[in-house]
């Protein structure tokens, strides 16, 4: 069975962060086998934008 690790990256405006570093961060975390799921536009991030994240794991969910 096929089974998934999530994350959550908040931008907030308050940081100044351009759509530049938005784009390398996401990059990154692509190289990394993570995929974005969602994003919304959040008052969470201090009125900024929120980005949900998923990647398969590597271990199939098996139990050690």
């Amino acid at each position: 069975m096929r089974t998934f690790e999530y994350d959550v990256l908040s931008f907030p405006m308050s940081r100044k962060t351009g759509e530049a570093e938005m784009k390398n961060i996401l990059n990154a975390r692509g190289a990394e086998g993570w995929e974005v799921v969602s994003f919304s536009s959040s008052e969470f991030a201090n009125v900024g934008y929120t980005v949900f994240l998923k990647r398969e794991t590597t271990d199939g969910g098996a139990a050690s």
